[in-house]
Order: C-alpha cells, then structure tokens, then sequence
C-alpha cells in the first residue's frame, strides 16, 4: 500500500479484480477523483469506497449516469436522506425490469423446450417407419 490511507491504482485494480483501464475510465467519466504524488495516481479510502459502489453498480445493472447521479447525491447529502430514496426508487424499477425479463426467459424456454420435443418426436417416428 502507498500508506495507510492511500492506494495505486494497481493495488484498486488487484483488489477488485479489475483491469487499471477500467479504473481509469471510471476517472474519465468524472466518477472518481485521483490525487497525484509525483507522476502516481493515488487513491483515497474515499475513491476507494466510490470505486467499490460503482462496480457494484454495475454488477446489479445500473447504467453509469444512474450510478452517477447516486454517487453525487451522496456527496451533496450528508444525511443521505435523498440518496436513499433515489436508491430505493432505481431498485424498484430494476426488479421490474428483472423479473419482466425472466418472464421473457421462461416463455423462450418453454417454446424452446417445445421445439426439442417436437423435434424428437418427429425423429422417433421416422426412426420407427424407416426400421
């Protein structure tokens, strides 16, 4: 570790399990904040805690301007009153989406499933006039 309060980009990268790219594009896309010492980027506990609820994030779904707006609701609001709200109203929707989506999955299954049988019914019967 740079020092006990500061992390390289290598160290986020390996503990994460991410590439340091990635690290570095969630920098470009303004959702994390490296300080330098020297040429080094350095991240805080802070970005490191940013970095942990972005990848999250992104694991349940959310788009980055989703993820954004959550990460700067908890910088503007020390109570967290607000933030808890947006998130309670995205995972709302996000279970919505979800579970329509796992409908669709179920009903592709079943008529796939349908076809398979349908399939090896018709290669039982020709199995069974061609012997």
């Amino acid at each position: 570790m740079v020092g006990d309060e500061f992390f390289t980009v290598t160290q986020l990268a390996e503990e994460f399990g991410i590439t340091a790219r990635t690290i570095r594009f969630y920098e470009q896309k303004g959702l994390i904040y490296p300080g330098r010492a020297g040429a080094t980027r350095v991240y805080t506990k802070r970005d490191r805690a940013r970095l942990a609820l972005i990848l999250r994030g992104k694991r349940l779904g959310f788009s980055l301007g989703e993820i954004q707006e959550y990460l700067d609701l908890y910088d503007a609001d020390p109570s967290q009153l607000n933030q808890i709200e947006l998130l309670k109203d995205k995972i709302a929707t996000r279970i919505g989406e979800l579970k329509h989506q796992k409908e669709d999955i179920d009903q592709t299954l079943g008529e796939l499933e349908d076809i398979d049988r349908q399939i090896d019914d018709a290669l039982r019967a020709r199995k069974t006039s061609a012997a």
